[in-house]
């Protein structure tokens, strides 16, 4: 999780600061940073993390979100169970859950503001790539994700929409949206759905190499990806925070994908 609400700016920056902080935890001690975040007093946690800086972020942040966290497997007994009670069975994607579980964090951390750069919610209209990407890595299991959670369905994520996919779909003609938002989120996954529903974010992690890997960055060359025909994704079908409610309009075209 902190890796993942980590996640913005540059790689080398986004790294240094996960190791900075992970070895904040664990200083002058053996434990692991997890075995210290659930021994320690609040007080301590903050006391460790104070001077930590990741661009917009502070130390008090990211100590409000490891309490907030530690308080959650106090009362949930894991954050994997507090996510997946907020889980609907109508619900057709983690955003209502992922609505929920951020509201509950938030209180846990003490309001809003406590760790206000770290949670974003789709509630408020955000993509939460951050926070997209953290259930990536939490509910698929490959060789590119561990998927240590076993109870919610890969078919319910969005994908973690960030600079290099939105790029990368437009210029594949899988969004026409201008702006990375929640709904162009939504239609992205909508499109991915067409060819894999079951699990339509499979295909985030290779796209996005196009514009983190450095010898492929700024090529022009674009991937080859067809959308086979099939029955178009019914209108808003992949509903976003309020259960049912539309959020974007699905795809009924077959847009032409490029060469």
């Amino acid at each position: 999780m902190l890796a993942a609400c980590l996640a913005y700016g540059r790689v080398t920056q986004i790294l240094a600061s996960i190791r900075g902080a992970l070895d904040r935890l664990s200083a002058g001690s053996r434990a692991s940073p997890s075995r210290v975040l659930a021994r320690a007093a609040p007080r301590e946690i903050f006391h460790r993390l104070d001077g930590f800086k990741h661009r917009f972020t502070t130390g008090g942040e990211v100590a409000s979100l490891l309490v907030a966290a530690r308080r959650a497997v106090e009362t949930q007994g894991s954050l994997e169970r507090l996510f997946a009670g907020a889980v609907g069975q109508g619900d057709t994607t983690v955003l209502p859950a992922l609505a929920v579980f951020v509201r509950r964090l938030r209180e846990l951390a003490g309001g809003p503001e406590a760790c206000a750069t770290l949670l974003s919610s789709p509630e408020d209209g955000s993509a939460c790539k951050r926070l997209n990407l953290f259930l990536r890595w939490m509910v698929r299991r490959d060789s590119v994700d561990p998927g240590p959670w076993a109870g919610i369905r890969p078919a319910l994520l969005v994908v973690p929409l960030d600079t290099h996919l939105f790029r990368i779909a437009g210029r594949m003609g899988l969004t026409r949206r201008r702006q990375p938002n929640l709904r162009t989120a939504l239609e992205i996954t909508e499109r991915f759905a067409e060819i894999s529903p079951d699990d339509p974010v499979r295909y985030d992690f290779a796209l996005t190499r196009f514009g983190i890997n450095p010898t492929l960055r700024g090529s022009r060359s674009r991937p080859a990806f067809t959308l086979p025909a099939g029955p178009p994704v019914a209108p808003g079908s992949r509903s976003g925070p309020g259960r049912g409610q539309k959020q974007t309009q699905g795809s009924r075209s077959q847009r032409a994908a490029p060469p």
